[in-house]
């Protein structure tokens, strides 16, 4: 073995088909000036062993998608991935994967490579979207040596923002479908709270709107100025 193979990170083993489709991915489109409505939006949330980001592992993904102003139910996406060296972990209290659905999953690539077909080049939603995007950009590198350039808003920052006269420190989605008076149909199941997080980022939608906030771009400029404050008051 030369030096070089030594020290060059380990390429994901994909078959023709899988290459192929990899590369007929589209390239991720930026947050655009169109109206939120016409926006197409991928929803989603990820189930894992843990919430270490480094270490854990993606065990299942579920998405929406929302367009034309509405959950188009047409459009969903579900997949629970297998895992050969994965240890049940008090995770599975919440998410209830146990080592028969892993075992039964589908192959990480095979999982991987539908998703990002199934998001095309739409923006991602997702409640505390940092820790799903951290995970999910770490699976795609993994398994298919895809780096994610996809843009993603967090429905947890969009709450507050749009909501500042609400106080609910440290909200989770729990508290804000709560407040909306929303109700989840399965907690800690990956295409349940996409869905729930969905009908949330519609009436956020809606209250954007009404904040002269129409378009993904002017949303995601308004929430970049609303972390600069956020993290200068905080430094006082």
């Amino acid at each position: 073995m030369s030096l070089f193979t030594w020290l060059r990170p380990n390429q994901p083993l994909l078959n023709d088909a899988q290459r192929q489709q990899l590369a007929q991915l589209p390239a991720p489109a930026e947050f655009s000036e169109q109206s939120l409505r016409a926006q197409r939006w991928v929803v989603l949330d990820l189930e894992t062993s843990g919430l270490n980001v480094n270490r854990d592992q993606v065990l299942s993904i579920g998405a929406v998608v929302i367009e034309d102003g509405a959950i188009d139910f047409a459009q969903q996406f579900e997949r629970t991935l297998h895992r050969h060296d994965h240890k049940t972990g008090p995770s599975v209290l919440l998410h209830g994967l146990g080592p028969s659905a892993i075992a039964a999953g589908c192959d990480p690539a095979e999982a991987l490579l539908a998703f990002m077909t199934f998001v095309g080049d739409s923006p991602l939603l997702a409640f505390h979207a940092g820790f799903d995007q951290r995970m999910l950009a770490r699976a795609l590198k993994d398994s298919l040596g895809y780096k994610l350039q996809h843009p993603f808003l967090d429905v947890a920052e969009l709450a507050p923002l749009l909501n500042p006269a609400v106080v609910l420190r440290d909200a989770g989605l729990d508290d804000w479908t709560a407040y909306f008076g929303l109700q989840a149909a399965e907690r800690h199941h990956a295409s349940a709270d996409a869905q729930v997080t969905a009908e949330l980022a519609l009436i956020l939608f809606s209250q954007a709107r009404r904040q002269q906030l129409d378009s993904p771009r002017l949303l995601e400029q308004r929430l970049g100025n609303w972390r600069r404050r956020r993290q200068m008051s905080h430094s006082f």
